[in-house]
């Protein structure tokens, strides 16, 4: 049952959303509402995306986190979360991006699936969602904390209440511009490697995201069945990163290589 009133998720999303403009970190809400429950967290990240949205943002999509061992380990939390994808946080392959526009910003490798028709329900499963897919896409996701991922004061990690409130840490995506149709592709087998500034950080196989990275698909389609929300036609759905997140600093240069699905690159200023 909800712990939070409307006036404090409005407050809480408020919070989050004055922590970004400012590129000022805030605590995690569970220090100051330990007892606020999964209900409470979604309804905090819907509240903040309805701030965005009034101010002129879309939606495009969404995200699913945490999908991955590599994550749950990097983040020290045992389950997904998903986020909410707006039109301002697309850049295009090779952009400049201007690190301090973010708030701890680290970059993750995934498989990007866009929608051709809604996917729903509360069974769906990898044959649906890969039917449902009009194209799959290499991409980079970019996260950032707003809120403390480790408190500095107590040493205290977030937990994934906190990472769901905080719109689960998504803040931008460079999507590949070539589509591949994924009955033609073997994803768990689809693989990257992560070059920062020229050096191999971070490998690793779409398998990693729960056997199969449409599974992440799935994995959103449930847990959005349960509150009557379909996932819709032309949404661009990221399957959860398959490798651990790379700290991006001004002057980095990222590049992401998916072998035969291609290449995407940025630079961080």
């Amino acid at each position: 049952m909800p712990v939070l009133s409307s006036e404090q998720v409005r407050r809480a999303a408020e919070r989050f959303d004055e922590a970004e403009r400012s590129r000022r970190q805030v605590r995690p809400l569970t220090f100051d509402f330990p007892d606020m429950d999964m209900a409470d967290s979604h309804a905090v990240q819907d509240a903040w995306i309805a701030m965005k949205v009034a101010r002129g943002a879309k939606i495009r999509g969404r995200k699913v986190g945490l999908t991955s061992k590599a994550m749950q380990r990097a983040m020290n939390i045992g389950e997904p979360d998903y986020g909410t994808l707006l039109d301002d946080m697309f850049f295009e392959d090779g952009a400049e991006i201007e690190a301090a526009s973010f708030l701890d910003p680290r970059m993750e490798v995934e498989i990007a699936f866009v929608l051709d028709r809604p996917l729903a329900g509360a069974n769906v499963t990898v044959e649906e969602a890969l039917a449902a897919t009009r194209a799959v896409h290499p991409s980079l996701e970019l996260i950032a904390a707003r809120s403390f991922r480790v408190d500095p004061e107590t040493g205290r990690a977030r937990t994934v209440i906190d990472t769901i409130a905080d719109n689960a840490a998504s803040a931008g995506v460079v999507l590949g511009g070539r589509g591949f149709d994924p009955s033609q592709i073997d994803l768990p087998w689809a693989g990257g490697i992560l070059y920062r500034n020229g050096e191999v950080e971070e490998t690793g196989l779409a398998a990693g995201v729960l056997g199969h990275p449409a599974n992440g698909v799935c994995w959103l389609a449930r847990r959005f069945a349960a509150h009557g929300i379909a996932l819709e036609s032309g949404d661009v759905i990221l399957s959860g990163s398959f490798t651990q997140p790379v700290q991006a600093r001004p002057g980095d240069e990222f590049l992401a290589d998916f072998g035969p699905l291609g290449r995407l690159e940025c630079r961080f200023t």
